[in-house]
Formats: structure tokens, sequence, C-alpha cells
């Protein structure tokens, strides 16, 4: 599965209505932390299919951003159930998010 880009749009079909946990990543271009961040992200999409991994530019919906409280990035939050379980902030190891992502599921 690839990493989905989630909108104001998609957000509640994606995440709020999943039957799956969601880790959404959010993240901005001009950020290098989260550029540094990114193909951790991309290949979690690419192995893990118990959980959906989505990206969300904060830039672009920043609606969605306050929603969650995002004060800094990169910011990974999960939602499991339409609820958020857990969240880390800052540049994270692969090992740390699969943590995450087991605890989580």
């Amino acid at each position: 599965m690839s990493v989905l880009h989630l909108t104001e749009n998609t957000f509640e079909n994606e995440v709020i209505n999943s039957d799956k946990p969601v880790l959404i990543d959010f993240w901005a271009s001009w950020c290098m932390p989260c550029r540094m961040l990114s193909p951790t992200i991309e290949e979690l999409g690419q192995e893990v299919s118990d959980v959906k991994i989505a990206k969300i530019n904060v830039d672009e919906e920043e609606q969605l951003a306050r929603m969650f409280r995002v004060n800094s990035i990169p910011t990974l939050v999960m939602v499991k159930d339409g609820k958020v379980v857990s969240r880390s902030v800052g540049v994270q190891t692969k090992d740390r998010i699969l943590a995450m992502i087991d605890e989580n599921k």
C-alpha cells in the first residue's frame, strides 16, 4: 500500500471511518527534519499492510493541523477508531515508528 496524501475532503473517509489504524505524518516541504523523515514514511507505506500510512501537508491543510494541535513538525499521530491513541514530535527512527504502530494496532 502506498502513502496516502490526505486533505480535508478525504480525511473523514480515510481516517475517521477507516477500518484500520492510521499513522499520519504532519509535514511541510520547507521543513528539513520532515524531509529527513519522508523516506522512512515512504518505506513504511510499502511495507506495512495492517495500518494506513498517511501524510498531511500543514501548509495546505491548516485546518487539519489545528484540529490535531500540531505545533511542531514533523509530528506523527496514530489514530485508531477515529481517536488519537499516540503521538510523537520530531524525527523518529524506523524502529521507533514500528514500535509505535505495534503498540497501537
